[in-house]
């Protein structure tokens, strides 16, 4: 059965409020799923209705937007793309490395290389992925402006940077969307971020809105991660941190059944609540879990169960950082 996926704003497009972030698709969470597995989920995704798909050039070092392109290029005009720059890799003696750079010329080279492997003559909403603090973000903005007049792009966004970041970029030029981690564990975009996208007209994107598989309810033990999943290097996947974190799922196991939910889905629907101008993008390598998802966008919460859910995972409830401090000191969210 179709889920019946509600529209919201993205900027200057209406899309499914639940997307699909293609990361995971060949990047990040241990050995990615064969390309003809990626093919499979994006083009479930597309006929369950999801006119929203987030990539970007770091994912697989390209790879992801390789596969966006070579699966989803022909069918362009039915959804909304969203790619991002200003991270990517770079080749070294070593191999690929992940390399932050903001720099004009770079982003634009970046773009061009994206619209390449994307096999498009657009992409709809272009991210700065980081904000790369040695260079002033009107700098990097601009060349995200100039990207907008050539047509390259159609609209700006920004990943992971504090409100006042936000406006300093909006008077550059006007910002449509802002994309960060938010879930009931990560709830640092509360701060300013969320109320500073409303109060300019910006959707706000939650990425990881299943707190990267630990609201799904089926990781129970860390060890069993890959050596290359990138939850090794965050402090609550550390063993002792999580399962400290796991007495967390009983009750909010119980708060699913009550909302007649699964976990993955009140973990949506939390985030959908918190305003008409946020949007989720959860990823996954799995049709099963995809429809599960999508399954979210109708569920309504009612504000008791809100308040209980908020009162139980929150930033006070939940055991260690979301980051290791090399990677915190990339990003300009606030923090508690």
């Amino acid at each position: 059965m179709q889920p019946n996926l509600t529209q919201r704003k993205l900027g200057p497009f209406a899309v499914s409020s639940i997307g699909l972030g293609c990361m995971n698709l060949s990047h990040g969470y241990g050995a990615p799923p064969s390309p003809e597995a990626g093919a499979r989920v994006l083009l479930r995704a597309l006929d369950l209705g999801v006119t929203h798909f987030d990539t970007a050039a770091l994912y697989g070092f390209g790879a992801n937007e390789d596969l966006v392109g070579r699966v989803l290029a022909p069918l362009r005009s039915r959804f909304v793309l969203a790619s991002k720059c200003g991270l990517q890799g770079v080749s070294s003696e070593a191999g690929m490395r992940r390399v932050m750079d903001g720099r004009p010329a770079t982003l634009k080279q970046t773009c061009e290389d994206s619209l390449r492997r994307l096999k498009t003559e657009v992409i709809d909403l272009y991210y700065l992925h980081r904000w790369h603090k040695t260079i002033p973000i009107e700098e990097s903005v601009g060349a995200l402006a100039d990207l907008v007049r050539e047509g390259k792009i159609r609209a700006i966004g920004l990943c992971e940077v504090s409100s006042a970041t936000l406006r300093r970029a909006h008077a550059v030029h006007p910002v449509a969307a802002v994309q960060s981690e938010y879930s009931l564990w990560t709830r640092n975009p509360e701060i300013a971020v969320i109320d500073a996208c409303r109060g300019i007209g910006a959707t706000f994107v939650a990425f990881s809105p299943l707190a990267r598989g630990f609201l799904g309810g089926a990781l129970r033990d860390v060890a069993s991660l890959e050596a290359n999943d990138l939850r090794r290097t965050m402090p609550r996947f550390k063993p002792a941190a999580y399962a400290a974190n796991l007495r967390l799922l009983d009750e909010y196991g119980r708060l699913a059944r009550a909302a007649h939910a699964s976990m993955a889905q009140l973990a949506l629907a939390w985030v959908l609540a918190r305003g008409e101008h946020v949007v989720a993008v959860p990823g996954t390598t799995s049709e099963a879990h995809l429809e599960e998802n999508l399954g979210a966008a109708t569920i309504e919460l009612q504000p008791e169960l809100i308040a209980r859910l908020d009162a139980h995972i929150n930033q006070r409830s939940v055991v260690g950082e979301r980051y290791n401090a090399a990677t915190q000191a990339e990003v300009d969210t606030e923090n508690f």
